[in-house]
């Protein structure tokens, strides 16, 4: 019986030692293709100016959609930074998800709305809606606002594509902030790449503890708060070092929920956002690729390096933990409706390489640590643990973690440095040696769980209660 336990032991301890290795390898080679891809796309926009183009009637059109639920505190200036965007050919177009506060009301008010009659073509099916207003002073000629009956956020997304009349369509949280000229960079890839493009995304920035003033930046400042603090990096590596490198081998699945834009008629013919699952932003794109690939139309999924919108992120584990839970069931959701692709050459870089690693680094990862973890217990227990080889490779991923991390803030360094005071790094880097103990575990654990909720059929989205941005310089 000894015999086997401690073969078990030696064969798992191997197994996690390939996998750690696989997974180290993965993040240096990302690292890698997304510095050529930074400095390519430095290189191609330090000498090209769009703006008179893009600014000029003759820009492609652009709908700007943003489902609204209970934002009375903030929908009146959030829809004002809308509205002010450095581009001439778009239009705004609130969808009221059925709030049950007063957030209609104040569109109203704030913006001289009337009910106006409007042909609807339904060209995904969705909730009922109960009006369509417009406003009456031509300052707000932009703006659409609909009112429907609640049915979530994919739902409010796929009214905002019936209403709109535009091109491309660009899907907002409302309450992010957007800098001036994110449209203008959004929609450049559109027009550039020799492949049709059916999508773009961009940076996605931590907006907490930063100063807002009527929906607009006005200072950038690090996260008060450690576990927002924790948040830039993953940011960071995430956007910085992860989605840039996949979009630069035509590779990426996900575009953020934040703030992303599309070429409707592929949005349209793929049948909308799915409002059956809690990924609806990752799943739509793995879609849309999937058909595009079937149809044996060559496309691209570009990504914008750019700082282009600002979002709150959660400053409570409690709120932490349902994100993450909701991430990790979106992931498995999307993974399991299209397992076809999983490698299958029929598609390419994403059955290949894209959706394989998704599956191994993204969504197995937690899995692997946290039952790692449990076996390494019963062989304390036992006393079969092996303490020198346990912190040696403590130490080996630890070191390795804070590496991936400084790499991340040296990236934001090179690239756009948004915070540029010393004491800002020294933050991160300190919050970068912590995050391991005190950060890391917890999310591991709300993507257990979350794999827990989805084999036992929960589906709820989890409220996501936000604290507001500061409003006062400081």
């Amino acid at each position: 019986m000894n015999y086997y336990i401690f073969q078990a032991g030696v064969f798992f301890n191997n197994l996690i030692l390939v996998y750690e290795i696989s997974i180290s390898l993965s993040y240096l080679l990302l690292a890698g293709l997304s510095a050529r891809a930074m400095r390519r796309y430095k290189k191609q926009n330090s000498f090209v100016d769009y703006r008179t183009l893009l600014s000029s009637q003759f820009a492609p059109s652009v709908s700007l959609i943003a489902p609204a639920y209970n934002e009375s505190m903030t929908i009146v200036d959030n829809v004002r930074s809308l509205l002010a965007l450095h581009y001439n050919n778009y239009e705004v177009i609130i969808v009221n998800d059925g709030s049950k506060d007063n957030t209609l009301d104040l569109l109203i008010e704030a913006y001289e709305l009337e009910r106006v009659d409007w042909l609807l073509h339904e060209h995904v099916t969705t909730k009922p809606v109960r009006g369509i207003y417009k406003a009456k002073n031509p300052a707000y000629h932009k703006l659409v606002v609909v009112d429907k009956v609640n049915g979530g956020k994919a739902d409010a997304l796929n009214v905002g594509i019936n209403v709109s009349g535009n091109k491309y369509i660009a899907c907002i949280d409302v309450d992010c902030v957007l800098e001036s000229d994110s449209l203008l960079k959004l929609v450049k890839p559109f027009m550039e790449e020799k492949s049709q493009v059916i999508a773009t995304g961009g940076v996605i920035r931590i907006a907490n503890s930063c100063v807002i003033e009527e929906g607009r930046l006005i200072k950038v400042q690090v996260p008060d708060k450690f576990i927002a603090r924790v948040q830039v990096l993953e940011y960071f590596r995430a956007f910085l070092m992860g989605r840039m490198a996949w979009a630069h081998i035509n590779g990426l699945l996900l575009i953020s929920g934040a703030f992303g834009m599309f070429h409707k008629a592929t949005v349209i013919k793929a049948g909308g956002y799915n409002h059956n699952t809690v990924g609806e932003d990752m799943e739509l794109l793995v879609r849309m690729r999937r058909m595009m690939y079937e149809e044996k139309k060559p496309c691209k999924v570009a990504f914008i390096p750019d700082p282009l919108c600002w979002t709150e992120a959660p400053q409570t584990w409690s709120i932490l933990n349902k994100q993450r839970n909701r991430w990790t069931r979106g992931t498995a959701e999307t993974l399991m409706l299209h397992r076809k692709m999983i490698l299958n050459r029929r598609y390419g870089v994403l059955g290949m390489i894209s959706l394989p690693a998704w599956v191994l680094f993204e969504w197995l990862a937690p899995l692997i640590e946290f039952f790692g973890i449990i076996f390494f217990i019963c062989l304390v227990l036992l006393g079969y643990a092996n303490w020198m080889y346990f912190f040696s490779f403590l130490g080996l991923v630890y070191t390795f973690a804070i590496m991936i991390s400084v790499f991340a803030i040296l990236f934001e360094e090179r690239s756009y440095q948004q915070y540029k005071r010393p004491r800002h790094m020294l933050r991160l880097i300190l919050s970068a040696l912590l995050e391991p103990f005190f950060y890391h575990p917890l999310t591991v654990w709300a993507a257990v769980k979350g794999n827990y909720d989805l084999l036992t059929g929960k589906k709820s989205w989890g409220e996501m209660t936000r604290a507001g941005f500061s409003q006062k310089k400081s």
